[in-house]
């Protein structure tokens, strides 16, 4: 089943285009924070208006927000393909990553290796390459210096024995590139070990099927993905049993809590609903109510917010092949990748050339974006950083003409 979005519909779904503000404005910094959804914005607005109270508690109104807690940990588990206590709602990805770093740590041993790549955003970099200092090996998993690829044969040599956790990315934050997840977590579990995956750069393009994918650990920040400034993290059930409860003790019984020692942010949890609310909408509206599970809506709902973005991708890569004030980072096959477009610019610095675009109405970002270690491997240093421009599924081709006409009047 396909059905090509109704972009009309899709752009009432988020009360930034009605504000006045963004008249004349085109969003392309996505990558670093997606609009938020009517959906979540009224779950939120609801939530602190009338059950901004402990919850779980006796009164109907306190049981009702551990209810919408809950039923916010439900219903994006249905559209990851997971269990409600498979899925952990905390503060970001990063502190996500921490903590779940310290968790390894404490079940790992001396001479045990971990893992990592040069091309993650250092939130699922660092936290593992700091557990050097407790005696665990950690290696690199290389990309290409030419093309800032990570090619899956390179990892082979980098597994041993002694592997107990790799941990990479799904798709870069820079160079867009989407990598083989299936295959790599494939032979990740063939040599013994677990795969956790940073998926920030890749969801909002589509939840993933994460049992498909084969991730152990699967993180994603739900800002990005049209709600509440929430990280979400999978955790598989025996990877949640093998690292045990990090939390307060007297929450054992609630496994969700495991990875949570600072407890959770109630309003933005409860809000968080309104991610899959906001999908099952988009899911109704073009393919109808009819009997279909929630993995084949969710695969639809995938499908459609990809098409959406391909119509436009391309020409966006077509435009920074050819001009050469820049070099386009990441693959120029757009079925490669994701449409987050990172660029050098030869003529001003990035920071210069996102002024200009500015003061043309254009919201794009510059910077090394938490990817450091990646743009000093293909040679670009760190603190000058690229121009990147990033959108999603609700990016309209009036928006895509504003940014070609500004880019070209500002490189």
């Amino acid at each position: 089943m396909f059905a090509a979005l109704d972009l009309t519909f899709v752009r009432r779904q988020f009360p930034a285009f009605e504000e006045p503000a963004w008249q004349g404005q085109a969003f392309f910094e996505s990558a670093g924070g997606s609009f938020a959804c009517r959906q979540v914005i009224e779950h939120l607005n609801r939530y602190y208006r009338q059950t901004k109270l402990q919850p779980c508690g006796s009164h109907p109104l306190s049981r009702r927000a551990g209810e919408e807690m809950d039923l916010a940990h439900a219903r994006l588990a249905d559209w990851l393909g997971v269990t409600a206590d498979e899925v952990h709602l905390g503060p970001s990805t990063s502190q996500n990553t921490y903590v779940l770093a310290q968790a390894f740590a404490a079940q790992l041993a001396p001479g045990d290796e971990i893992v990592v790549t040069n091309q993650d955003h250092e939130a699922n970099s660092g936290v593992w390459r700091r557990l050097a200092s407790r005696g665990f090996v950690i290696k690199e998993w290389r990309v290409d210096a030419e093309s800032g690829r990570l090619d899956p044969d390179q990892l082979a040599p980098l597994l041993s024995r002694k592997t107990r956790v790799v941990a990479f990315t799904h798709c870069s934050n820079i160079l867009g590139q989407i990598n083989p997840v299936a295959d790599i977590c494939a032979r990740v579990h063939a040599a013994g070990a677990l795969a956790v995956v940073d998926g920030v750069s890749f969801a909002p393009h589509g939840l993933p099927d994460v049992p498909a994918l084969g991730a152990d650990v699967y993180l994603f920040s739900l800002y990005k993905t049209f709600g509440p400034h929430q990280g979400s993290m999978v955790v598989r059930a025996p990877v949640l049993e093998q690292l045990g409860n990090q939390g307060h003790y007297f929450n054992s019984a609630q496994r969700e809590k495991w990875l949570l020692p600072a407890g959770p942010d109630h309003a933005q949890v409860a809000a968080s609903a309104g991610v899959a609310a906001y999908f099952e909408e988009l899911y109704r509206h073009h393919f109808g109510t009819g009997e279909a599970g929630t993995s084949e809506k969710a695969e639809n709902v995938r499908r459609a917010m990809r098409a959406a973005e391909a119509a436009l991708l391309p020409q966006l890569l077509d435009f920074c092949r050819r001009d050469r004030r820049v070099r386009l980072l990441g693959p120029e096959d757009p079925q490669e990748r994701a449409p987050t477009v990172s660029l050098r610019t030869l003529e001003a610095s990035p920071n210069e050339i996102a002024a200009r675009l500015s003061a043309k109405g254009i919201v794009a970002g510059a910077g090394h974006f938490y990817a450091a270690r990646l743009l000093e491997a293909v040679g670009i240093p760190a603190e000058i950083g690229v121009l990147r421009l990033s959108f999603v599924h609700y990016t309209s081709q009036h928006d895509l003409n504003q940014l070609l006409t500004a880019l070209d009047g500002s490189l």
